[in-house]
């Protein structure tokens, strides 16, 4: 599978849409049971999470398959890794099919500006992304869970509501105390975010076969997966 190269002046901490369009043909080439496409991106260390959408009748879209990871690893074999990850192993949805990709889109974050803030209200809904740490009171266990900064938006949450369903998410099924949310220990951290759909991905393949000529097997490949 061919790409064009992007140019080494791109910030490689700035997500794009190509990491998007690599995530699309990472997993649709696992599904196709051929070969994963080689990165056409700098490389770099970072933080980040792969998210995969359905998206609805009316336009909406429904989270199908979201993991990543907050320890910053090497660009090119983590969004890889993390793809599948995502579409495949994500506990709480089955395995993405292929007749599912057009109906999907793909969004990359890539993480950064990691800081501890001061309390559990120390943080800016549409800014951060945030990661809790905090002890069970009734299971005496340490629990975390995080959410990327565009979740909260979307939801339509505050400050407060995001935290309490971040405690949920942690697995923390007892009451919500202003105890327990004062207990808790907060990182902040900000993303950018790329996100492409799957016709999107198509155009982005037929532009790449263009550049590389029709006499390209590569390229000829690409048409035969897009065609199936």
């Amino acid at each position: 599978m061919v790409f064009p190269s992007i140019e080494d002046s791109v910030d490689p901490s700035i997500a794009q849409k190509w990491h998007c369009v690599y995530a699309f043909a990472v997993l649709q080439s696992h599904l196709t049971g051929n070969p994963a496409p080689e990165p056409n991106f700098p490389d770099s260390r970072c933080a980040l999470f792969v998210t995969w959408n359905t998206r609805s009748s009316g336009g909406h879209h429904r989270l199908r398959g979201c993991i990543g990871t907050l320890e910053p690893k090497q660009l090119h074999a983590a969004l890889h890794d993390y793809t599948l990850n995502s579409a495949l192993r994500d506990h709480r949805f089955s395995p993405i099919k292929f007749k599912e990709l057009p109906s999907l889109q793909c969004k990359v974050s890539l993480l950064s500006r990691f800081e501890k803030a001061a309390g559990w209200q120390d943080w800016a809904v549409g800014t951060h992304g945030i990661i809790i740490h905090f002890t069970d009171p009734e299971a005496r266990v340490r629990r975390t869970a995080t959410f990327l900064p565009d979740v909260a938006p979307e939801q339509g949450w505050d400050r407060q509501a995001a935290i309490d369903a971040l405690v949920r998410k942690a697995g923390y099924s007892g009451p919500i105390t202003p105890q327990l949310r004062d207990a808790i220990s907060l990182e902040r951290y900000q993303s950018t975010i790329a996100a492409v759909t799957y016709e999107e991905f198509v155009d982005a393949l037929q532009e790449a076969r263009l550049g590389a000529g029709e006499t390209d097997p590569a390229a000829q490949a690409v048409r035969l997966q897009v065609a199936a």
